[in-house]
This record gives structure tokens, sequence and C-alpha cells, in this order.
């Protein structure tokens, strides 16, 4: 072997080494989520929730950071091209990596390969609301309205591929109406939006809406999952009038390729350990009023090319 070679392979079990010692050690700066949304949504409200209790369990600071904008690959382009050194991670929703390649005619990186995959987070049934002053209080009479005014209605979503846009073009489709989709860079500013009259309706996270209901700002139509929800047992779904309709939200945490592993195991662990912690689930139940079923139960970390966050390398 030659020397040069020889030096090579050193320096290469160098770097592994020093990779290893820095997965032991993490972490030793503070740590961003990025939302790639604007605030006041399901992914930032939860997101600062999150980070609230992973700061003390891992003894630094969590920072919360807003990126939104197209359709949230903005903020997944940033934790794409992030250093893998376990400062940076994506608060994921289905938008980035599994909906975004489908409608983009090009991504600013790859949605399978650029990210590194580290813990599911939640599973939450969506809700359709409309404008008080819209006549409609069944899921029949939005689909009659419809038909009768077409392209006059419109819905709200937080942005191109969010689980709110997807619910609403199914909703388009299954029901057979036109109706024109108006995107913003989260769900709080299309909250706001419907509240004020500007769109018909929205299809949107039900923890969004349980103070907005109480006080009469929007009216709950149906909820939007294949079951009943106990968080709102009086409401039927869509799929009562629509059958087979099924539209919920699902979140989880990702880093940039190439992420340590000892630092995704370390992360995974820690937020398995707060989403599984009675105290956290009392704060979210305070929070938006979830049921203790809406945080996921804690599952072991496997790394596949069919997991939500793609396959780093």
């Amino acid at each position: 072997m030659s020397l040069g070679r020889r030096g090579a392979l050193w320096g290469a079990a160098g770097l592994l080494a020093a990779g290893a010692a820095r997965a032991e050690d993490w972490p030793t700066r503070p740590i961003r989520i990025v939302v790639p949304f604007a605030p006041g949504g399901a992914s930032d409200l939860l997101a600062r929730l999150l980070a609230e209790r992973l700061a003390p369990a891992l003894g630094q600071p969590v920072i919360v950071e807003n990126r939104p904008g197209a359709g949230a690959t903005i903020g997944a382009d940033a934790v794409a091209k992030a250093r893998p050194d376990g400062t940076t991670f994506l608060y994921g929703t289905p938008g980035p990596q599994i909906v975004n390649p489908y409608l983009m005619r090009s991504l600013p990186y790859d949605a399978e390969h650029d990210f590194t995959p580290v813990v599911s987070l939640v599973r939450a049934p969506n809700l359709l609301v409309v404008n008080p002053a819209l006549p409609v209080r069944t899921v029949a009479d939005l689909i009659a309205l419809a038909k009768a005014r077409p392209g006059e209605l419109t819905f709200g979503s937080s942005g191109i591929g969010a689980s709110s846009h997807l619910a609403g073009e199914m909703l388009k489709l299954k029901a057979g109406i036109d109706v024109t989709h108006i995107p913003f860079r989260g769900s709080g500013p299309s909250i706001a939006e419907l509240i004020a009259g500007r769109i018909s309706f929205l299809i949107d996270t039900l923890l969004l809406f349980t103070e907005h209901r109480a006080s009469g700002a929007v009216r709950a139509v149906a909820v939007a999952s294949a079951r009943k929800s106990s968080l709102m047992p009086d409401l039927p779904t869509i799929a009562e009038t629509i059958p087979g309709f099924d539209s919920f939200a699902f979140n989880y945490l990702a880093g940039p390729a190439g992420l340590p592993e000892g630092v995704v195991a370390r992360l995974n662990r820690e937020t398995n350990r707060i989403l599984a912690d009675d105290a956290f689930r009392r704060r979210l139940a305070e929070a938006w009023g979830w049921s203790r079923s809406a945080a996921r139960r804690p599952r072991r970390r496997r790394r596949s090319a069919r997991r939500p966050a793609g396959r780093g390398r």
C-alpha cells in the first residue's frame, strides 16, 4: 500500500472518529427548527411547544424559525442545504417531500435524498369550516351552493401541496363542484381571511378551530377524517355525505442528509420521551383541546425510503 493511500485511509478514519465524537457530544450549539409556514398555524404551535421541552432535555436553546413560502419549499430548501451538524431541522408536513415533487416542475432540493428522517410526531384530523355568513350548515348545503354558483366560492389553504390544499381539491373532485383555491403562507393567514369573510371555507387541522368555533368566528360543518372525532363528537364526517372521504395532517422532524446516526438517535429518543409524557399531553390539551391520542405513541425509528422524510445519505 502506498504512503499516499495509507494516509488517505488514516485521514478517513480520523474524520469518522471525529464525526462519532461530535454525535456523542451533541449538542454543543443552539438548535434551529425550521417551520416552513407563517406563525400561528398548527405546525408552528406544536413546534414551539416541542422546542420548549427539548431545550432543557438537550441542554441547548431550541429556536423555532418560520420560513414560509412556495408551498413550504423555501423552508425545506434551507434545511436541505444546511450543514449536517445537528443544528438545523425541518418541521415536516406532507408538502415538501411527498406532494410537491408531483405538483412542481422542479424543486431546489432532492425530496428523497436530501433529508435524514428523525422522528414522526403527530397525526390529527382535519375539519371543514365556513364563514358564518355563508348559508351552509351541512356538507350537502356546501355542495348545493357551489353547484348553484360555479366558480364563485373559494377555499383557502396553508400553501400549495399542504394537507389543507389536498383536502379542498379532493372535495372538488369527489363532489363535482367548481370552487377556487386561494393558497396562503400558513394556516394562520388563511384562518384570518376566512373569519374576515374573504374566503368561503377551509379544511384544515381540527385543533386550530376550537376557540374560533366556540366564539362563533367560524362555523364547523364536518370532520374530514373517515371517523368522527372525540374532540367534536357532535359533528358528522364528510364521508357520511361523500363516501370514502378521509383527510388528516401528519408532522415529523427531519434533518439534512448525512446527519450523524448518534444525533438522529438521541433526538428521536428525547422527542419520543416528550410525546409520551403525560404533562406534555396535558399541555397540548390546554393549548388546543387535543385528546390524548392526538400525539402519536412513541415508535422506534426505522430508516426507509418509504418514510416521509426520505432517505438521508
